[in-house]
This record gives C-alpha cells, structure tokens and sequence, in this order.
C-alpha cells in the first residue's frame, strides 16, 4: 500500500512510539506545521527521514536521505508571536521511500510504501519470551552502567514484544546507524536480538571507561531544529 507523505528531514532517527520535540523556523516548515494543524495534510503526520550526510536535502538531492523512515504523528503545538513552532510529535509507522516528488512545494513530498512486521520465523518465535527477558536485562545494564537515577515503567503487557526493541532504544543513547539498523529490521525476534547486542556493547563501553554518556543538549540540539 502508498501514500503520499510530506517529508521532513533530520539528522536523526525515528523510532516508532519514540517521542521527538521540534523546533520550527525554517519558512518551509512552517508551512508544513500550519499544513498539519489545519488539516491540509492528513492525520497530522508527515514522515521523517535521516539524513546520510550533511544537513540540508532539497529535491536534487534526494539520495542523501535514507530509503526507510518512519511517520511522525503531531500532538501538541505551540506557537510564537514571530511565527516559529514549538512541536510534540510521536512516532507512528515505518516506511519506505520509493520517489520524491520534484515538483511539490514549499516542503519535499514523497511516494511511500508503509512497511508492516514479518512475522517471526518459528525457530525464533518461540524464543521470543527469551529474547524479550535478555533485552530487558541488557537495558538494565546499559542503565546502571549508565547510572540512571529515574526509573523505567513498560507501558505494555510483558507479553507483547513487536514495540519492545523501540521502547528499550528510545530509552538510550545509540548511534544513528543501529538506530537505522532498528527500524529497517522487520522481524520481531531480529530486532529483540539487535537491540539487546547494542545495549550489551554500549554498557560494557560504559562500565569499562566509568563514564556517564552526556546529556543529550550536548550531542545537539534538542528539541531538532530543522
């Protein structure tokens, strides 16, 4: 199944169910957030796509951006007397990007595919309690090794694993590309074990250096500012 979404590039990776802040100035932007309050662009959701490199992708150069992203849901806005926004936005569903439209304007628009799970191979499905119990335990290392002081509530049954592998990453520092590597993984059981392999490396660096990963104001800008 395609749609057609607008985009909205960033220098990040968007999880699905992952909370991402925006700061928006850019003109461009700014269109596209009225766009989505007033409902010219439907469900309020546009999609957000990483960046390879560099910061600023335009139509001519639509192959800096990655070919999956994931939608991005508006939740709350608020807006300043000079016009810029302040917005609260959720992650919603994966996708792959099969074409931008040259022509659209003032932001890029893109021809999606939406990208559903594939279901566990059975030699892994019934594992996943397994997985799902040492991912869990590989974040609590990643968070005592990191010395989180507040605590960490699932919002979900224990039993459901297909958003497990998000909630456990957007609960800590990773790179772009395992964050990348996380939301192109379709399976269920994959993701539990790509997941728990990053969480397992990242907090032995942590145990290993005795250091506490910096907040995240120091590794940009949060919230993003496109």
């Amino acid at each position: 199944m395609t749609s057609t979404l607008p985009l909205f590039p960033l220098g990040t990776v968007l999880l699905p169910g992952a909370s991402l802040p925006l700061h928006i100035f850019e003109p461009r932007y700014r269109q596209l957030t009225v766009d989505l309050v007033t409902g010219a662009v439907p469900d309020r959701s546009f999609g957000v796509v990483s960046i390879k490199q560099g910061w600023e992708v335009g139509a001519e150069n639509v192959q800096a951006l990655q070919a999956i992203g994931c939608s991005a849901v508006l939740q709350d806005t608020h807006r300043f007397p000079d016009g810029r926004f302040d917005l609260a936005t959720v992650g919603g569903s994966r996708f792959r990007l099969l074409e931008v439209e040259e022509n659209a304007a003032p932001y890029l628009v893109g021809k999606v595919e939406w990208l559903p799970d594939t279901p566990s191979p059975p030699e892994l499905a019934s594992v996943l309690p397994l997985l799902a119990a040492s991912a869990r335990a590989a974040h609590a290392r990643y968070r005592e090794a990191a010395r989180f002081e507040r605590e960490w509530f699932p919002e979900h049954s224990p039993e459901m694993f297909d958003d497990l592998a998000y909630r456990l990453a957007s609960d800590c520092l990773m790179t772009m590309e395992d964050r990348q590597r996380l939301l192109e993984e379709t399976v269920e059981a994959r993701r539990l074990r790509l997941v728990r392999k990053v969480l397992h490396r990242e907090a032995g660096l942590l145990a290993a250096l005795r250091a506490v990963p910096a907040p995240l104001s120091e590794f940009g800008h949060p919230p993003n500012r496109n």
